[in-house]
């Protein structure tokens, strides 16, 4: 578990609350929900509602759609955006690699932060963007090695 003060450093550090104000920090790290997870252990399912995102403040957790990797995420990162925003179903999984803490953002609270600091939303959104990118740039590479 961090300290307040651990949770208030890490925070301020992940991209996504990047360039925030010191007093909207503090309020957001303050309701976080703080969760650890064994390793190989399922965060969601594809399918799953998904009303959460994820931010990894130790260990690793791979995104998957079946035995397919999408992607790895870890210390700092955030995964589970998708979801929250469009509010369908998860369209991959998330697995922890080894044992795991993340914080937990909620739907609400998070929609309540972009109502205060709309800046996290144009976080996320370019965060998105950059990961659909990789994943066109893995999907060219590919298809050009066939």
């Amino acid at each position: 578990m961090l300290t307040t003060v651990e949770r208030l450093l890490f925070v301020r550090r992940v991209p996504i609350f990047k360039e925030l104000r010191d007093d909207f920090i503090v309020r957001l790290a303050a309701v976080m929900n703080e969760l650890s997870f064994s390793s190989n252990y399922t965060i969601f399912k594809a399918g799953d509602e998904g009303r959460s995102l994820y931010i990894v403040i130790s260990g690793k957790v791979r995104i998957h759609i079946e035995q397919q990797q999408l992607a790895v995420f870890t210390k700092g990162e955030s995964f589970g955006e998708m979801a929250v925003f469009d509010s369908q179903p998860r369209s991959a999984s998330a697995t922890t690699t080894e044992a795991c803490e993340c914080l937990e953002l909620t739907q609400e609270q998070l929609y309540d932060a972009i109502d205060e600091t709309p800046e996290i939303a144009v976080n996320i959104i370019g965060i998105l963007s950059r990961r659909i990118r990789e994943l066109n740039d893995k999907i060219n590479s590919v298809r050009m090695r066939e």
